[in-house]
């Protein structure tokens, strides 16, 4: 079954034990053992995503030609293979249910069969002789039909072509029945057209005549092969298996794993006796489940569906693949990150500087104005003249062709001891203070930014401080009943409105790991502080940010900074304005970011402050959109930025005319003449290279056996050239 064909709903019920699959219900499983499709990194067309009848009665198979995972229905479903068909390793070395749901306080496991004595391996003969565990949720059904559509994106600025959403593939539901019942737990799986990951959640369903709680649920349990063997259980002696996994109840981070620490376990099995570990620790077992909470009244006809699991198995061990098979995975599932708008920070709120930016921003190619933080922009204002006067800003932005947005601090910030989150004895909150969104307080703060952005025109949001999972104790906040539940409902509400921005086309940057909630960009990595040393070391250390940054993050999913006026100190030496005396430091912080497809907040009063500064900035970025699809493409990691040789990186697009653009910086105060190699495997090219110098002379160029050419460059002091390859 493709979803390149008309896909229609296959439902099948099982009425009992002795229900049988029929081998012509589902199509025939294809063989996936053809080695000579292309690289699906370069070409995921043939990898389409279906649901199969397996070879042997009773089962059925998801995958995609990438992955394929299998699944047992009788004696109960549970999943009995799981292989990564681009490397030929098995990932599943044993059974485990489909998930557990703790309700009033009654552990249920979801499906799965017990009787494998050996944890080490999953033999054949092994599947044959499992049972059904009677303490277990019993499998009732199936169905299989298109993705769902988590959020909607509303599509209003420039953005990487030919994204589906939501995307090309499969979607297979299994269906567990809660005794007495009381309910109906359904497993969802997505698998995706062109992509190694498979999205798990749950859906539970009360269909009492009474409400229950749902105190806590595990949605994936995974006992996973072994990465290595380890006899003794040292700190960092054994690594967990080589899988990605994230979920969209992320926060509190700019790192993916961090951000997911609190909801993505890697433990040791307790069921694996034979393993090496003397004292049975090797991390194998993954479980994803919240470690508060959910803690969930589910009235008689309610649904809860759970956060989705994101697993992304890697066929490499090696680190700039992993990244790009990442970043894919964040194009095909949160494609709005590939929006990119080039921003600028206005350092003031009054009309006469608002206006000013938006009259720069138009001259020179940018594309939007953020009311930044300390500017005196006060979102929380609902008066109605204050709101009346930011539309007459927004009319006017947009009169110019420019959008306009502001910044707001949630957490991070104390309102008072009746708002803020009461936390345990001995926990303080993330940041040192933070409002509950379940108060009173919250209820009204969240009230007024829809009714804001419905008013104003105003697209753009910069939320600081957001939601960082701070639980709260209080028993009279009207969010949340207490300590339990407060997690989950405070996550809610943030999600519920970062994903009702998305649909209104407003755009977010958020400084925590919100991307698959709705978020648009995040932090690419810095240290504040650092904006106030010296100019020259700024240049160095943005261009390494970018680089570091660009490992897990796509270009547009990362922000970094230009401070054009004063920030955190540093004084003249820290500062570029007068801009028109720093031409050649602002042009290279410039190019730095935008020759890496990244966007900065450029903070300030001003873009430019004399025909020389607006010219040069309107050059560079005239010079990015003409470039924009290969530069906001993904960054290949070359040479980082040190100061003492040059730095470089490729810029790729396999799907685009401009297939590469390779930015090359000298940090040294003398013109640097040399030959590099340069792989250029990721734009796609097999035999030779067009390759194009930024003066416009070309040459043809072979590629070597494993896809490099040989460059001859010259790179002038202090300054930095680039070549389109074509």
């Amino acid at each position: 079954m493709s979803s390149n064909t008309t896909l229609l709903s296959i439902l099948f019920f099982f009425m009992g034990l002795g229900s049988s699959l029929s081998q012509h219900q589902l199509p025939e499983l294809p063989d996936w053992s053809n080695q000579d499709r292309p690289d699906w990194l370069l070409d995921g067309a043939s990898y389409q995503a279906g649901v199969y009848q397996s070879d042997r009665p009773n089962e059925i198979v998801l995958g995609n030609g990438l992955l394929k995972k299998t699944f047992k229905l009788e004696p109960n479903a549970a999943a009995i293979g799981f292989e990564n068909l681009m490397t030929g390793e098995t990932l599943l070395r044993g059974v485990k249910p489909e998930g557990i749901l703790v309700i009033d306080s009654t552990t249920f496991p979801i499906g799965g069969l017990k009787g494998q004595t050996n944890y080490a391996f999953l033999r054949r003969s092994d599947v044959d002789q499992l049972t059904r565990d009677t303490s277990s949720l019993l499998f009732t059904g199936f169905e299989v039909k298109e993705p769902d559509t988590p959020l909607t994106w509303k599509r209003v600025r420039y953005h990487a072509a030919g994204l589906s959403w939501p995307p090309k593939g499969i979607h297979l539901r299994l269906d567990f029945q809660i005794p007495e019942g009381r309910g109906l737990v359904s497993v969802h799986y997505e698998m995706y057209d062109g992509l190694p990951v498979v999205v798990k959640w749950l859906t539970i369903k009360n269909t009492a005549t009474d409400a229950w709680v749902l105190n806590g649920f595990t949605s994936e349990l995974l006992a996973a092969v072994e990465y290595g063997s380890a006899v003794e259980s040292r700190k960092y002696n054994v690594r967990k298996p080589n899988i990605h996994v994230e979920t969209d109840y992320a926060f509190a981070s700019f790192n993916v794993d961090d951000a997911n620490h609190h909801v993505v376990h890697w433990g040791p099995d307790p069921d694996y006796h034979t393993q090496v570990n003397y004292l049975k620790q090797t991390p194998c077992l993954l479980t994803v489940s919240p470690e508060i909470g959910p803690e969930q009244e589910i009235a008689p006809g309610e649904e809860l569906k759970t956060f989705r699991t994101f697993m992304l198995p890697y066929d490499s061990y090696e680190r700039e693949r992993q990244g790009l098979s990442l970043r894919r995975m964040y194009r095909t599932l949160a494609p709005w990150i590939t929006e990119n708008p080039l921003m600028m920070h206005a350092r003031f709120a009054d009309w006469d500087r608002v206006k000013k930016a938006i009259d720069q921003c138009a001259e020179v190619g940018f594309e939007m104005v953020i009311l930044t933080f300390g500017s005196g922009f006060n979102i929380e204002d609902d008066s109605e003249a204050y709101l009346s006067k930011m539309k007459q800003y927004a009319d006017y932005a947009h009169a110019k062709g420019i959008e306009i947005g502001g910044y707001s601090l949630l957490a991070s910030r104390s309102i008072g001891p009746e708002q803020d989150v009461v936390m345990p004895p001995g926990e303080k909150p993330t940041f040192g203070h933070s409002p509950c969104i379940g108060s009173e307080w919250g209820n009204a703060y969240f009230q007024k930014l829809y009714d804001f952005y419905r008013q104003t025109g105003f697209s753009l949001l910069e939320h600081d401080g957001s939601y960082p999972g701070d639980v709260c104790t209080s028993e009279s906040h009207p969010g949340h009943r207490g300590f339990s539940d407060s997690r989950w409902n405070q996550y809610q509400v943030i999600a519920s409105f970062y994903k009702w921005c998305r649909a209104q086309g407003i755009y977010l940057n958020v400084p925590d790991y919100y991307y698959l909630s709705g978020s648009n960009k995040c932090g690419m990595g810095y240290r504040e502080v650092n904006w106030s040393l010296p100019r020259a070391q700024q240049v160095l250390h943005t261009r390494q940010n970018i680089y570091d940054g660009s490992w897990t993050k796509t270009p547009s999913m990362g922000w970094m900074f230009v401070p054009l006026t004063e920030y955190h100190g540093g004084g003249a030496a820290a500062t570029i304005e007068p801009l028109e005396k720093h031409l050649d430091h602002y042009r290279q912080m410039l190019v730095s970011n935008l020759g890496g497809g990244v966007q900065a907040c450029y903070r300030g009063p001003r873009l430019y402050d004399a025909p020389q500064t607006r010219e040069m900035v309107r050059s560079v970025v005239e010079w990015f959109k003409n470039h924009r699809e290969v530069l906001e493409g993904d960054i290949i990691h070359l040479r980082r930025a040190d100061g003492r040789d040059l730095d470089y990186w490729l810029n790729v697009n396999p799907g685009g005319v401009e297939k590469g653009m390779l930015m090359v910086f000298n940090p040294l105060e003398e013109k640097i003449t040399r030959s590099i190699r340069v792989p250029i495997y990721y734009t796609g090219l097999t035999e030779q290279a067009v390759v194009v110098h930024e003066d416009g002379s070309s040459k043809v160029l072979p590629l070597s056996r494993n896809y490099e050419l040989e460059l001859e460059l010259e790179v002038p002091a202090k300054g930095y050239t680039w070549y389109v390859i074509k």
